[in-house]
């Protein structure tokens, strides 16, 4: 349900003015209203101030650029809040400066130090490149002549293209006059290496023709260039290790600085986000020459609270006013979800579509009601519903920090029960195992026996029935928040549509014996009244909607043909499993089939459960486009 809502005036002298805002910010429970935009007919003036604003900013930009520098640290949660505390008392100065003195303390090392590691992994994966490709040409190096005046060249060649070696090698003996030497090995699993050896007076030329070709070069570094390639690979060496050793002591000195400063620029990070949403509401807030006053709308439950915090803390100098609520400002007041623990999980849908305006209904305690109930018929497997309730507890457990993950397996945990308790009704346990062991045998229910193999008829019936009462309580509903609205003929459709659907129905059980035969012209009077009601709210276009809403009806019959796919696979699963000669292979084959069959068990009902509140259910009476409730401070 939508919480109820109160409008309410804050009006206390100026003086106060940080001190009230504070107040109120901490306790978190008022939604802001622009006071000139609520109240035009008063002469405030906003409060323009932004005190510290775009120094709050650049101060959280330092800020977070520091802790992401620094390794994580596990916070301890109640020292974090008990300083998160002492902090947030502090005035916008004090935190600023605070902030100010943390970051000049410790910006220019941090960057520094992150500064010369960047480098020196630049340096060790660099080094480690030319070390792996020296180790492979080094003996290869062995093989050639020392000539003076002559270069070494090292080319790294993609084996898909090793057709260029007979292209650059009649280069080279063209231009060298087959002075030249050209020795190639393995690298890698894709490249070669080649060694090229070449008089200098040739350099210029070759290093052109090989970039034209787009031939990869290695470079060596100045400081190896002018030494053989073994002793190359041993001051290489020495430089990687060197350049580990550096690192290492780099990444001590952040884990120091990590442990001493993580949680104090955590708790300052936090303390100012909080402070510049605060100072940004200013914006909102009215004032005269003399007084404050804010606007906003506050939870009917929580006003008592505040009130009697502001009064301990201002006495009579700063009143709350609440405000008469017209039919128009209840139309813009924000929704506030009030619903019970079993209930909120599924008020996660209700994000998908948006929240309903203030004086609809909240659908959320219905979809807890009804989304269970179809994913169950679906399922309807002892076995599966098991399987999914340890499935969702695991993955719950897993992600505790994912509110929205959390929220997807309370769903899943509160759809599973129905799950197992149609799987009780059906007699299924992983398909009709549990049947052919002779541990469980469908019910026997109004003379039907509730095996779906066999009840296809009856759970058709079951499932459009459902999806009947679904749609009536949608229209219901349709009709109330007409009412409650005074839109006359609305409530004129939405009543004429229930009034003509109970009279087809009520024909059409008199037509096959299920209706005493005395019904057939009352329902038909309805028929012809409802149908006249319709037109009158809905025009010709409502008469329409006859067909369509009927449509809706019919639409829930997916419930038994999804749920019918399901145990055909589960009974293959079985047989085939059953089938096999080997034991071991038999039982894997069942187990990978079931497995997919509960995975999909997992998506396709949950997908097709919120298709018929959405689209079939929702249709009936939901407008949305309301305004989520958003407090002034901390939840």
């Amino acid at each position: 349900m939508i919480q109820k809502m109160k409008n309410i005036l804050v009006v206390g002298p100026k003086s106060d003015y940080q001190r009230v805002v504070d107040i109120l910010y901490q306790t978190g429970t008022i939604h802001l209203e622009d006071v000139t935009t609520s109240f035009p007919a008063y002469s405030f003036e906003k409060n323009e101030e932004t005190f510290h604003t775009d120094e709050i900013s650049n101060l959280l930009l330092k800020i977070g650029g520091i802790i992401q520098i620094l390794p994580d640290e596990k916070l301890d949660e109640r020292d974090l809040i008990e300083n998160l505390k002492n902090t947030r008392k502090r005035s916008t100065s004090e935190l600023v400066s605070l902030a100010n003195s943390t970051c000049g303390e410790l910006e220019e090392e941090i960057h520094d130090l992150a500064s010369k590691k960047s480098d020196l992994e630049l340096k060790i994966t660099s080094l480690s490149r030319y070390q792996k490709v020296f180790e492979k040409i080094s003996p290869l190096e062995r093989q050639l002549p020392i000539l003076e005046g002559f270069e070494v060249t090292v080319l790294i060649i993609q084996k898909e293209y090793e057709e260029i070696l007979d292209i650059i090698k009649p280069f080279f003996a063209g231009i060298t006059r087959n002075q030249f030497e050209f020795i190639s090995a393995e690298l890698d699993e894709k490249n070669l290496a080649v060694i090229t050896v070449f008089n200098k007076k040739y350099s210029q030329r070759i290093h052109d023709y090989l970039y034209s070709k787009n031939v990869n070069e290695v470079r060596v570094p100045v400081e190896y260039s002018n030494m053989p390639l073994d002793q190359a690979l041993l001051m290489l060496e020495m430089d990687k290790e060197l350049a580990k050793k550096e690192e290492k002591e780099i990444q001590q000195r952040f884990d120091s600085l990590s442990q001493e400063w993580f949680e104090k620029l955590s708790v300052l990070q936090m303390s100012l986000q909080d402070r510049k949403e605060e100072i940004n509401s200013y914006s909102n807030f009215g004032e005269t020459d003399y007084t404050l006053v804010i606007n906003g709308w506050i939870p009917k439950k929580s006003l008592k609270k505040v009130k009697k915090i502001i009064h301990e803390v201002f006495g009579d100098r700063v009143v709350i006013i609440e405000n008469p609520v017209t039919p128009e400002m209840m139309d813009h007041a924000p929704v506030f979800y009030d619903n019970p623990f079993w209930v909120k999980p599924f008020e996660f849908f209700m994000q998908l579509v948006g929240p309903p305006q203030y004086r609809e209904v909240d659908p959320s305690p219905i979809i807890a009601f009804f989304f269970p109930l179809f994913f169950g018929l679906i399922v309807g497997d002892i076995g599966y519903g098991l399987v999914i309730l340890i499935f969702a507890f695991i993955m719950k457990n897993k992600f505790k920090d994912l509110d929205w993950m959390n929220q997807l397996m309370n769903i899943l945990i509160i759809s599973a029960i129905p799950t197992i308790i149609f799987g009780y009704l059906f007699g299924e346990f992983f398909g009709d195992f549990a049947e052919h062991m002779g541990w469980l045998h469908p019910v026997q229910i109004f003379g039907i026996t509730w095996n779906r193999i066999e009840a296809i008829i009856p759970l058709l019936i079951l499932s459009i029935g459902i999806g009947a009462v679904h749609i009536f309580l949608g229209l219901g509903i349709g009709a109330y928040n007409a009412a409650i609205r005074r839109k006359r003929k609305h409530f004129c459709e939405k009543c004429g549509m229930i009034g003509v659907l109970t009279g087809i129905i009520l024909i059409g059980g008199v037509a096959v014996s299920i209706i005493p035969g005395a019904m057939q012209y009352p329902a038909i009077i309805l028929l012809i009244a409802s149908l006249i009601v319709l037109i009158y709210g809905g025009g010709t276009m409502g008469a329409i909607e006859i067909m369509s809403t009927l449509g809706n009806i019919m639409s829930y019959a997916r419930i038994m043909a999804i749920g019918m796919a399901s145990v055909i696979l589960a009974g293959v699963a079985n047989r085939l499993g059953g089938e096999i000669g080997i034991l071991v292979i038999g039982v894997l084959i069942a187990v990978a089939l079931h497995g997919l069959n509960i995975l999909l068990a997992m998506f396709s009902p949950s997908i097709h459960s919120l298709r018929l509140h959405v689209v079939e259910f929702f249709s009936k009476f939901y407008e949305g486009g309301g305004e989520p409730y958003k407090p002034f401070g901390r939840l």
